[in-house]
Order: structure tokens, then C-alpha cells, then sequence
């Protein structure tokens, strides 16, 4: 959604976002990308109705859209609403030419992540005060192969239901959340093979699709 808010709050953040210093390659410094700060300049400048009716005078006295104001904007895409399941899909490939080629490197990803830098100060269902919203991870799907061809394979994270997070999604209700990762056994599972693993060998994978839950 565009939010008009006032220009003191409108970038403001539940958590500093500056005291980050994401590491490269990690999953905080995608987020920290996506979310940034930019300005819109020259070609880029915002079609403002304001100064259009201020310079113009209304809309239905515009007979030519030469008399379109644009101007100077930031703008800044943040989370307004944190969600009970947070899905993150990572981009791996790129332009070579005219082709495209699969990425590859690995991208690191935590067990517990904190999108509060990422959320807008009003995050409509955070508590007021709250400077954190913690997501544990319960499942990864990681792809082998190249653009054309491949196989997909899925870490799932086998736990006790969680009924706090039951009521998240059903009744949109929240309580304070804890920094520990829900407690479970990882099992990889690659079409009808699926054997025990650590955490350690889901956090090596090339993750492709990220799956996280809210800590209640």
C-alpha cells in the first residue's frame, strides 16, 4: 500500500536499521537492499497532484500532459504487516547477455531472523513497544541443476504444533515473542527419501525458498 505519512516518521523503522552492517551474501543483507531508501530523480521523479493543482489549478482545466508536475521523492518499500508464516524466495539468476544463468552461491540464513529494520514504525499487529519480530525457520526447498533442468529437494523441520501460532493465524492475536528457534528434528526429503540431518547441513544448503514461522 503508498502511505502519505508524515515525511518525520515515514521512514522510520521498530529497529534501527543502521546498526545492522549486514554481512554480504546473507539473507539481512537482501532484506537490507530491498528495503532501502531510495530517491527518484530526473526520469525516476514522481507525478505530484499537489503541485500539478497548485501550478495547473484542478484536474479537469489539464488539457495536455506537458502541464504534469513531477518532482523530487524518496520512497522506501517496508513491512506494514508482519505475517504469522513469512515466505522469502530468493532471486538466483542472472542476465549473461541473453541468456540467463543460474546463481549458485550459497546465501547464509539464520534459525531465528528479526524483521523488525525491515517493518515500518506502525506495524499494524506488533505491539507498541516492541522492537522485535522474531521468525524461527521450520522449512527450506533447495533446487540442483541449471536453468533448464534440475531437482528440488526440501528441508522440513518435524515440531509439536504450535498453538499460539495457531491463533496468530486464525484471530490475527500476538504475545511477546522469545530469541530460542521452535525446538524439532530436520529431516531432508528428496522424493521418497528422507533421512534425519542437523541444522548445520540446512544451514549449508543453497536455499531457493525460506519458510518461517512467527515466535509467539
Amino acid at each position: 500500500e503508498v502511505s502519505t505519512d508524515d515525511p518525520e516518521t515515514a521512514f522510520c523503522t521498530l529497529a534501527n536499521r543502521e546498526e545492522l552492517n549486514p554481512e554480504e551474501d546473507s539473507i539481512h543483507h537482501c532484506l537490507y537492499q530491498f528495503t532501502r531508501n531510495e530517491t527518484l530523480t530526473e526520469t525516476n521523479k514522481l507525478l505530484c497532484d499537489v503541485c500539478t493543482q497548485r501550478h495547473c489549478g484542478p484536474k479537469n482545466n489539464i488539457k495536455s500532459e506537458k502541464k504534469y508536475v513531477y518532482t523530487n521523492a524518496k520512497k522506501q518499500m517496508l513491512i506494514s504487516l508482519a505475517p504469522p508464516i513469512l515466505t522469502l524466495h530468493l532471486k538466483r539468476f542472472q542476465h549473461a547477455g541473453f541468456n540467463l544463468q543460474k546463481v549458485n552461491r550459497h546465501i547464509k540464513f539464520p534459525e531465528v531472523i528479526d524483521l523488525a529494520p525491515f517493518c515500518t514504525a506502525k506495524c499494524k499487529n506488533v505491539a507498541e513497544g516492541n522492537t522485535k519480530v522474531l521468525y524461527s525457520l521450520y522449512g527450506v526447498v533447495e533446487h540442483s541443476g541449471t536453468m533448464r533442468s534440475g531437482h528440488y529437494t526440501a528441508y522440513v523441520k518435524m515440531r509439536a504444533m504450535n498453538n499460539h501460532l495457531s491463533d496468530l493465524v486464525l484471530r490475527g492475536q500476538s504475545q511477546a515473542s522469545e530469541a530460542e528457534p521452535v525446538k524439532g528434528q530436520w529431516f531432508h526429503i528428496s522424493d521418497t527419501h528422507v533421512q534425519p540431518v542437523s541444522v548445520s547441513k540446512v544451514l549449508s544448503s543453497q536455499a531457493y525458498l525460506l519458510f518461517y514461522e512467527r515466535l509467539l
